[in-house]
């Protein structure tokens, strides 16, 4: 029995730390290619999801506090550069809606969901499966697409249901 809930939290573990690390170099792929917003949207979704509890509660406390406040004073005077609403949700979501998204399978259903809304996403931006084109930065992107899919499968499969 004690296997099981150790492998239980070392499969979350992995997702967060893996899922996370796929997600913020998807987000870097993102800002430096199309620079999609509903990307950016569902890979900010999925970091809400993914991100590593120790860092969480950071993000949920007085720092993430001070960094939302500078977020939207900097959005006041620089609004194409500084988009607020995405880091906001890390700190102003309530607990109970945080918790049941992080600590459920929901959690690694929604992601599995928003990988999917990313790669139609992705598919729809470079104008669908016959006007394929892929070069360095599209292979990038399917790469961490790939490493997003399988950490979130992982987590799905091997958690405890």
């Amino acid at each position: 029995m004690d296997g099981e809930i150790g492998s239980s939290s070392g499969t979350l573990a992995t997702f967060q730390w893996g899922g996370t690390i796929s997600a913020i170099f998807l987000l870097i792929m993102n800002r430096t290619g199309r620079k999609s917003s509903m990307q950016t949207t569902a890979l900010v979704l999925y970091l809400f999801t993914s991100f590593p509890t120790v860092l969480f509660k950071i993000l949920r406390g007085q720092f993430g506090c001070w960094v939302a406040f500078l977020a939207v004073a900097a959005n006041l005077f620089f609004p194409r550069t500084f988009t607020v609403s995405r880091f906001v949700l890390f700190v102003v979501t309530p607990d109970w809606i945080a918790n049941e998204l992080r600590d459920s399978m929901a959690g690694g259903i929604f992601c599995l969901v928003l990988g999917i809304i990313l790669v139609v996403n992705e598919i729809r931006g470079m104008g669908g499966l016959s006007n394929w084109h892929c070069n360095g930065h599209c292979f990038g992107y399917c790469l961490g697409v790939g490493f997003l899919f399988f950490f979130t499968i992982y987590y799905l499969c091997k958690g405890t249901w």
